[in-house]
C-alpha cells in the first residue's frame, strides 16, 4: 500500500535484538560508498569511509568513553549474513578496534595509515555486542534512512543522497511524490538528483563517460543535476522541454544527444585519461556561463577549439556592454593615474612613451565615435529631407 502513513513509519524498535559484532556484515549497497568498486572487500570499504567520513573522530570517542548503545543498527539477513544496512561507520569503526590487523591490511593494500587508539580493558569488553534491529526486507528501513541522512542531522554528501533515493525510486513501490514526502523534500531536489543518477548511468553503460576518470578527488554531483534543470542544457542534449517536469526515467537521453552528454561531462568534470582540467570551476557562476556559451554556436567553437571558459564566455557578450565596460575602466584607470602624477620624474621616461600611447588611442576612440554619430546624422537628417 501507498500510504503515507506507512511510508512514514521509522522502523519497528520494539523487538530489539544484541548480536556479536563479528557476525555484523557492511553494506556493499550502501550509499555512503556509492563512489567505491561494487566488487569492493570490507577492506575497502573501510579505508574508504576512513578517508572519507570522519572515522578518526569516531575511533578516538569510542575509545574515549566506551560504544554508546543508544540507536541500534538496523540489520537485514541475506545469504545468511546480517547485513548492516544503518550505522556502517559505528561497525567500521567497531571493527578496526577490534580487530587489531585490520589498519594493517588496509595500510597493506591502500598505502595509508590508520591511527587506532589504545583501549583500556573494560572498555574493550563494551564492544563485544551491540543492538540491532532486524527488518524483513530494506524498504522496511528506508523512511528513516532516508529522513535521517538525506534531510536530517546525519546528512549524506549529494551523491550519496541520489543513490539512494534512485535505488528506492527504481523499485516502482511508492511514486515519487511519496519517496520525496518521507524524507523531507519539499522543493523537488530528490526528482533533479535521480536525474542526475540516470543520466551518469546512461553515459557509463554506453561508455560515454565514467565519472572515476574526472579530473578532480572530488565529485561535484551538484553541477550536473543543476545543469540538467536548466533551459540551454536540456537543448544541448536534444531533451524534451517536457523532461524536466516528468517522473525520471532510465536512458533518458536521446542518441541524438550521446556525442553532447560526453562533451557536456568533460566540460563539467574534466578527463584524466586526456589530461583535461574541468572548465567549471565553481557552480555558481561557472554552470550559469557554460550554459550561456553552448547556447551560442560562435561561443560553442571557441570553447571547443580552447577548453577555456573564460574565452568562450567573452563571445557571448553584448558589444556595447563590453565597450561600455571596458569604457568606464579605463576611465576608471586614467583617473587613478592622474591622482599618481607625482610620482613621475625624468627617471621614468619611459612611462612617458606609455602616456603617449594611450592618448593617441584615446584619440582614435574618440575620432572613431564622432565620425560614427556624424554618419548617423547626415543619414537621419537625408532621409527626413527624402520624406518631405
Amino acid at each position: 500500500m501507498n500510504d503515507y502513513t506507512q511510508l512514514s513509519t521509522l522502523p519497528q524498535f520494539d523487538e530489539l535484538t544484541k548480536e556479536r559484532v563479528e557476525n555484523l556484515r557492511l553494506d556493499t549497497k550502501n550509499p555512503r560508498i556509492a563512489m567505491i568498486e561494487n566488487d569492493s572487500t570490507a577492506e575497502d570499504i573501510i579505508a574508504y569511509l576512513y578517508k572519507t567520513q570522519d572515522l578518526a573522530e569516531l575511533l578516538d570517542s569510542i575509545a574515549a568513553n566506551g560504544y554508546m548503545d543508544i540507536e541500534p543498527l538496523i540489520v537485514l539477513e541475506e545469504e545468511n549474513k546480517l547485513v548492516v544496512l544503518e550505522g556502517n561507520r559505528r561497525l567500521a569503526s567497531l571493527r578496526l578496534l577490534r580487530e587489531p590487523n585490520l589498519a594493517d591490511q588496509i595500510h597493506s593494500k591502500h598505502k595509508f595509515r590508520i591511527s587506532i587508539p589504545k583501549l583500556r580493558d573494560d572498555i574493550a569488553s563494551s564492544l563485544d555486542e551491540v543492538t540491532v534491529c532486524k527488518v524483513s526486507k530494506r524498504s522496511d528501513a528506508r523512511s528513516f534512512i532516508g529522513f535521517k541522512h538525506v534531510n536530517g542531522a546525519a546528512r549524506w554528501e549529494s551523491f550519496a543522497k541520489a543513490k539512494f533515493a534512485a535505488q528506492w525510486f527504481e523499485d516502482g513501490t511508492y511514486t515519487l511524490d511519496e519517496i520525496a514526502r518521507c524524507i523531507g523534500d519539499r522543493h523537488e531536489t530528490i526528482k533533479r538528483m535521480i536525474n542526475g543518477i540516470f543520466v551518469l548511468n546512461q553515459a557509463e553503460s554506453y561508455e560515454i563517460y565514467n565519472i572515476d576518470d574526472r579530473a578532480n578527488s572530488r565529485f561535484s554531483f551538484s553541477h550536473l543535476y543543476t545543469a540538467l534543470s536548466r533551459p540551454p542544457y536540456i537543448k544541448f542534449l536534444n531533451l524534451s522541454a517536457e523532461w524536466a517536469r516528468n517522473d525520471p526515467m532510465r536512458n533518458p537521453i536521446p542518441e541524438s544527444g550521446l556525442k553532447h552528454l560526453g562533451e557536456m561531462l568533460v566540460w563539467i568534470y574534466g578527463s584524466k585519461d586526456e589530461s583535461r582540467p574541468p572548465v567549471v570551476r565553481t557552480q555558481n557562476p561557472d554552470i550559469k556561463r557554460l550554459g550561456d556559451v553552448i547556447e551560442s554556436p560562435e561561443a560553442l567553437e571557441i570553447l571547443r577549439a580552447s577548453d577555456s571558459l573564460d574565452e568562450a564566455h567573452e563571445s557571448t557578450r553584448d558589444i556595447y556592454e563590453k565597450l561600455s565596460e571596458s569604457l568606464i575602466k579605463a576611465r576608471e584607470e586614467i583617473r587613478n593615474s592622474q591622482n599618481s602624477l607625482r610620482g613621475y620624474n625624468s627617471n621614468h621616461s619611459t612611462l612617458l612613451i606609455v602616456a603617449e600611447d594611450i592618448f593617441s588611442s584615446a584619440g582614435s576612440i574618440v575620432a572613431w565615435m564622432r565620425k560614427k554619430d556624424s554618419d548617423a546624422a547626415e543619414i537621419k537628417e537625408r532621409n527626413g529631407s527624402n520624406l518631405v
